[in-house]
């Protein structure tokens, strides 16, 4: 993985790890159905504006049937799972299961891709999964455990992210990054306002500045762009070294519940977070490559036992 890849993920992990909180706040006005048509059609819409600008070739063929597949998978069934099981759920709960999408997502890489897990990025797991834990505090007494429908709902969204990532990687190999999100983006769309279009439009005439904004801003920067910087990055570095950065979204979380909520931090959060930057420094420590393609000659592939 290139530095700057990295810095990218990071990046766009810390605008991830405002989505639930986010969702929490739009669940307030708005059922599961319009927050997802709204968040995905406006990225839709943001996509196809710029589709001249997009170089290389659209997805044909059955990578087209493929794309608009995922589409369907992923922007109708499994966001609408995930804001569902987040607004039946806690914010703390959701934190620590979200720790379980890089599980999900590497073991179908290593199925479908043929990835090897070496042993630095399985104890950098191990360290991830122990800090998340340790960060929302699991066996405190106040800690509030979701019944096993919630869990099961979020989880389930995990599987339609990790086939859209590894599907979706694939595809970009012959195809436009932006240009497979943007079809996959609009046939999602069409779905989805085919199942709640008229209920999603009378909402939106009554939200508030703020809930737009934070619509916007994640139909934008955390869809458009953040989705866009996935593929770029997971097309030249294997899908499990790209996906330890979503341990970090945990640690990100924590720092925008102080600023943004005003909660106060606690000294096993700290504990949590070192652990979790520990283990982000072992699984990458070999990953990260100066230059070139992490495809390209022996010099700047992946250490396969790492």
């Amino acid at each position: 993985m290139k530095p700057a890849h990295l810095i990218l993920l990071l990046v766009m992990n810390l605008l991830w790890g405002a989505v639930y909180s986010a969702y929490k706040v739009l669940g307030e006005n708005l059922p599961t159905g319009a927050i997802v048509t709204l968040r995905f059609g406006m990225a839709a819409v943001f996509l196809i504006a710029a589709w001249p600008l997009f170089p290389g070739a659209a997805p044909r063929g059955r990578d087209l049937l493929k794309t608009c597949g995922l589409g369907l998978m992923l922007y109708v069934l499994g966001q609408r799972l995930q804001v569902y099981g987040n607004q039946l759920g806690t914010a703390g709960n959701s934190a620590v299961l979200i720790a379980l999408e890089p599980i999900v997502t590497s073991v179908a890489a290593a199925i479908f891709l043929h990835e090897h897990i070496g042993p630095r990025r399985l104890a950098g797991f191990v360290l991830g999964l122990l800090g998340v834990g340790l960060l929302n505090g699991v066996w405190r007494k106040d800690f509030q455990w979701t019944g096993l429908g919630a869990s099961f709902i979020f989880v389930s969204s995990f599987v339609c992210e990790a086939a859209y990532s590894v599907a979706g990687k694939k595809i970009t190999e012959r195809a436009s990054v932006m240009k497979m999100l943007a079809i996959s983006l609009a046939v999602g769309t069409v779905a989805n306002l085919a199942i709640d279009g008229s209920t999603t439009l009378t909402v939106a005439r009554s939200l508030s500045p703020k809930a737009w904004a934070l619509l916007i801003a994640m139909a934008l920067l955390c869809t458009a762009v953040g989705y866009s910087v996935w593929f770029i990055v997971i097309r030249e570095c294997p899908v499990n070294v790209a996906v330890l950065t979503i341990f970090a979204q945990a640690v990100f979380g924590v720092a925008i519940s102080a600023v943004w909520l005003g909660e106060r931090l606690r000294w096993d959060q700290l504990v949590g977070s070192l652990t979790i930057g520990g283990g982000l420094v072992l699984g990458l420590s070999r990953q990260i490559k100066k230059g070139g393609d992490d495809r390209g000659s022996p010099e700047i592939l992946d250490d396969p036992n790492a």
